[in-house]
């Protein structure tokens, strides 16, 4: 029978306790540094995406509490000229930086896709009523573009269109001019331009015989408006994911450079799989799901 060496044994027993204590602690300083995560992030631009960032800010900050997080919208060109400028961390955009910003300001920026979002018209509901519940590309262009002023023109009741627009900065515009109406130029009804989307679709809600577009995520909820169908396809996340409904885009969130690390975390939280199941419920696409990658 081997007799043992206590005092090697006792050793070799010491050393494996303090190898283990190093490495928990080491697993709980970065667990620490984690969740002790602090700073401030600054972000401006799409209303179209603002819910989605809002929605997620709410949910980092459960995270991480010691962050600050401020979003404002103001339209995705003021967003990518603030971001250009360096007066916030993230830009959000419904457009690429170079259909707003120069070349030379556009290449400062890193693109962050985060998820598709879908634009849908939406009337009064009076205009539904009367019987207006679909428009061919061509009707749609003839109402923004100002040449059809009446809704009996396309089928509904004998009432006054109302527009309700977006001024030129608006990336939702530039998504709507784009896919909805094959490039016109959209009309402008000044006295009613926005581009905060609840106010926009409040002026729907209550004014009579108004028309005009939001994202979907604007929508989730009763939203006391009604959407048209363009060529007979309804605005939805499924018809879009199959390709047969046309007014859609990718979501970008720019930064000056590569993202600071708090930037960065927020970024990466809201692309994570985690983050991605919310997605849908609050009426954005999640990207993998397209089954047209390019218009």
């Amino acid at each position: 029978m081997r007799k043992m060496n206590f005092k090697k044994s006792a050793a070799v027993i010491l050393s494996t306790v303090c190898m283990v204590t190093a490495l928990v602690g080491c697993g709980s300083n970065s667990a620490d540094a984690d969740s002790n995560l602090s700073g401030s992030i600054t972000a401006a631009g799409s209303s179209a995406l603002k819910p989605l960032v809002d929605d997620a800010a709410d949910l980092f900050n459960e995270k991480y509490p010691d962050v600050n997080i401020t979003i404002d919208a103001g339209g995705s060109g003021e967003g990518l000229k603030q971001v250009s400028e360096g007066t916030v961390n993230i830009g959000n955009s419904d457009v690429e930086a170079a259909e707003k910003l120069d070349a030379a300001k556009a290449a400062e920026l890193v693109d962050h896709k985060v998820c598709v979002v879908t634009m849908a018209p939406i009337v009064n509901k009076d205009v539904t009523a009367g019987g207006v519940k679909n428009l061919t590309k061509a009707q749609l262009t003839d109402i923004f573009t100002g040449k059809i002023t009446n809704w009996k023109e396309v089928g509904g009741a004998d009432e006054a269109i109302v527009l309700i627009t977006r001024p030129e900065s608006s990336g939702t515009r530039a998504t709507f001019k784009k896919y909805a109406l094959d490039g016109a130029s959209e009309a402008s009804n000044k006295s009613m331009e926005t581009d905060d989307s609840g106010v926009l679709l409040q002026n729907v809600k209550t004014t009579k015989g108004a028309i005009g577009y939001v994202a979907l995520s604007y929508l989730v909820s009763n939203p006391g408006v009604d959407t048209v169908s363009i060529d007979g396809v309804e605005p939805t996340l499924e018809n879009t994911y199959a390709g047969k409904y046309p007014v859609w885009t990718y979501e970008h969130m720019y930064t000056k450079g590569n993202a600071d690390e708090v930037s960065q975390k927020f970024l990466d939280y809201i692309t994570s799989d985690e983050y991605g199941k919310k997605m849908e419920s609050l009426g954005y696409g999640v990207s993998s799901k397209m089954t047209v990658k390019e218009h």
